[in-house]
């Protein structure tokens, strides 16, 4: 096995926990590797850091699966692995729809794995976990026996580590237009056409959160995708809601999703650009008692996040004049760069901005299945903010 060694005057990050590696904090090398295969990591000294996986296309040129020098990488490391994230998941809660392999926060660098009841989505979004996915679907066979396992690989991501865009089953072929249960509301969820793996999990504990402000609203959700939120608000007793998003799909899944629960009658979808839209009733001076607002990431790369910046502030100022006085805002962030200090410092300018004063109700991150590990900033990515507006 490969030997590579830390420089000398590298930072504590990796000692202290976090799985990746640059190519900058490399500098000796024992032997060669090919991209994809483990390799030992050692300090300048020779002492051991841990293994895991190399790829010399990537900017994380090496991500680290176990710090025990004694563990073998090999089918039962990763049935292992799954099994110890599928028992915590049970421990917290989390059965029957869930993130059960949440990449670096389950020591599984680049993987993603969520749980929709019997029905498995998985994501390999590195060369050196990709090699691994038949060890991965075998482990979800014998702990699981799901009816089905989906591959959602069709994100840009894997050109960065020199692999093609893909989509399929990684189980006999099933119907992938499926329904689950969250919250005692049913959702349509489609696994092989639907944004990410077909539906936020990580936004199942605040979608409850919003139970108390909403009852007898008038209510706008932007962004609103398949209208989760809004059929969690017309359950929780609001008196009508008005969903807005750019996707005809994600509009037409949010009426069935209506349906499906009994809600057509309170909850109304439009497919229109939510960012004109917003702009145009705050100067028609529309209002309602509850805006939600719960974007797309708008940045992936460190160079735009001024431009997130602005864009968030822009939608916030808008759903604050849009909302009545005394009303409420709910407003999260998935932009992973976009760190919580900012995303509040952007909702107090947007407030200023605005002339409202605000009023913290709540204040949250993604549910628990997304677990956050503290020495991997990474894992904290989702801001959820519930305010009055004065």
């Amino acid at each position: 096995m490969s030997k590579y060694f830390l420089r000398k005057k590298i930072g504590d990050r990796i000692i202290n926990g976090h799985p990746w590696i640059f190519g900058n904090e490399l500098g000796d090398t024992e032997g060669a590797a090919e991209p994809g295969d483990i390799v030992e990591v050692y300090s300048y000294n020779g002492s051991f850091v841990g293994k895991g996986y190399y790829n010399a296309a990537s900017q994380i040129r090496i991500r680290l699966l176990t710090r025990d020098k004694e563990e073998l990488i090999n089918d039962d490391f990763f049935y292992n692995r799954i099994k110890e994230a599928w028992e915590y998941r049970k421990q917290i809660g989390y059965v029957e729809n869930c993130r059960l392999i949440f990449g670096e926060a389950d020591q599984l660098p680049a993987l993603i794995i969520d749980k929709f009841n019997d029905y498995f989505v998985i994501q390999t979004l590195a060369l050196g976990i990709d090699k691994w996915k038949g060890a991965i679907v075998a482990a979800l066979e014998k702990i699981f026996s799901p009816k089905g396992i989906y591959e959602r690989n069709d994100v840009p991501v894997r050109e960065l580590e020199g692999m093609a865009q893909q989509k399929g089953f990684l189980s006999a072929p099933f119907d992938t237009n499926i329904i689950i249960n969250e919250n005692g509301l049913k959702f349509h969820v489609d696994i092989e056409n639907g944004q990410k793996t077909g539906y936020f999990l990580d936004q199942q504990d605040n979608r409850r959160a919003i139970q108390h402000i909403v009852n007898g609203a008038d209510i706008l959700e932007a962004f609103c995708y398949t209208g989760t939120f809004s059929m969690h608000a017309a359950k929780y007793g609001a008196k009508k809601v008005l969903g807005l998003d750019i996707s005809e799909t994600a509009v037409t899944t949010a009426r069935k999703n209506a349906t499906l629960n009994g809600f057509e009658d309170i909850c109304k979808f439009e497919t229109v650009n939510a960012f004109d839209t917003l702009k145009l009733w705050a100067k028609e001076n529309k209002k309602f008692d509850v805006v939600m607002l719960d974007p797309p990431a708008f940045t992936k790369s460190r160079e735009s996040i001024q431009k997130a910046i602005t864009g968030y502030k822009e939608i916030n100022l808008r759903g604050m004049k849009l909302t009545k006085p005394g009303g409420f805002l709910v407003t999260a962030s998935c932009t992973n760069l976009v760190p919580p200090d900012m995303f509040l410092q952007t909702i107090g300018m947007a407030a200023k901005d605005a002339k409202r004063k605000l009023r913290q109700v709540t204040w949250q991150t993604q549910a628990s299945d997304h677990p956050i590990v503290w020495n991997i900033p990474t894992t904290q990515y989702l801001k959820f903010l519930i305010v009055q507006v004065m």
